[in-house]
């Protein structure tokens, strides 16, 4: 399920770093992180659906890359996108 385009303006307005910002580690986490939110509550419901899990999968592992690259490159910007966010590490 895509993330309709109010809920990714919003959170692309709201993670962004500059004006025209949308691909920056934030961002992508940010949107990665919704779209994980969502099918996780999808799962709960669907038990037995399991090409979502593997797609849930694959989300939590480019999420992880994307914050070991993060955490990497600048350490104050990854404590505070993992706070916002609330990911345990």
């Amino acid at each position: 399920m895509a993330l309709d385009q109010a809920k990714k303006a919003e959170i692309i307005a709201k993670y962004a770093r500059g004006e025209n910002d949308t691909g920056s580690t934030e961002v992508q986490v940010a949107l990665i992180t919704e779209r994980i939110t969502y099918l996780t509550d999808h799962l709960k419901t669907n038990k037995k659906d399991h090409s979502s899990r593997l797609g849930l999968l694959k989300l939590v592992g480019q999420r992880r890359r994307l914050m070991r690259y993060l955490k990497k490159t600048n350490l104050e910007r990854w404590h505070v996108i993992k706070d916002a966010l609330g990911i345990r590490n």
